[in-house]
């Protein structure tokens, strides 16, 4: 996803081919594409990491191009006055610049991987969380089921604290930015 968001968003070119693609892919249901996966991938892991993803590509595009394509213009402007190249316009203030918009979709790409991560768990699994919750609704075992979503619950808080901090470190440049 960040790949093709710097594809797209630093290239008319790339914007022109990549995003409609893109756009359209993204319209798929990814737990629509489990069936394809299995028989492409067969029974195992692959097909879950394919799975995840595809989930999180979408937030981290959308986000990182939109963060691309948001950087001020006035911000450009100044970098070229100051004798920045291209790479050096990139690399000092259009990747910069992009930054918050990538650490949202960073935040976004985590919640669907965990989602993602459950559908592949139930659908092909013989072990894991996932498994468990399919198993537990087999029998009828509602306390099994909301442990597992507990669980679910507070990784998703773990991840969502990393990814907190990360963003604490990497943006403290700013100078709106609170750190809350």
């Amino acid at each position: 996803g960040v790949a093709l968001a710097l594809v797209s968003g630093l290239s008319r070119l790339g914007g022109e081919l990549v995003d409609p693609v893109v756009q359209m892919l993204r319209s798929v249901p990814w737990g629509g594409v489990i069936p394809l996966f299995i028989i492409w991938l067969g029974i195992g892991e692959a097909p879950k990491v394919a799975l995840i993803s595809l989930g999180v590509a979408f937030h981290l595009y959308l986000n990182v191009y939109a963060g691309i394509r948001g950087v001020d213009a006035q911000l450009v402007e100044a970098g070229t006055s100051l004798g920045l190249g291209r790479w050096g316009l990139i690399r000092h203030v259009v990747l910069p610049g992009a930054l918050p918009g990538a650490m949202t979709g960073l935040r976004y790409s985590l919640a669907t991987a965990w989602l993602a991560l459950v559908f592949g768990e139930q659908v092909n699994a013989d072990d894991g969380l996932g498994f468990l919750m399919n198993q537990a609704r087999e029998f009828f075992r509602t306390d099994v089921i909301v442990v597992c979503l507990v669980v679910y619950a507070v990784l998703g808080l773990l991840a969502d604290f990393i990814v907190r901090t990360l963003e604490r470190l990497l943006l403290q440049w700013r100078p709106t930015f609170t750190g809350q």
